[in-house]
């Protein structure tokens, strides 16, 4: 699925935080959406790229891609699954 197919419902920017605060920032904003719906996460590289993806996919939540941005951050775009 390219990018440009997805279509986030809701954005986050979690570059100004430091794990594990830039999961418990992410988990709040995808509590706070609909089953179905997809929130995009900017990240820093580093920790918060390997862990954030991982602890959503452990809760249960699909994560769809992760894309490098041109500022060397990324944007994950993930789709929360239950209530």
């Amino acid at each position: 699925m390219a990018a440009e197919e997805i279509r986030a419902d809701e954005t986050v920017d979690v570059t100004h935080l430091v794990c594990p605060n830039t999961f418990v920032k992410t988990k709040v904003v995808l509590d706070g959406l609909d089953e179905g719906q997809i929130l995009a996460v900017r990240l820093n590289d580093g920790e918060p790229v390997q862990n954030v993806p991982r602890s959503l996919k452990e809760e249960g939540h699909e994560v769809l891609r992760l894309d490098p941005n041109d500022d060397g951050t990324f944007t994950l775009y993930v789709k929360k699954v239950g209530d």
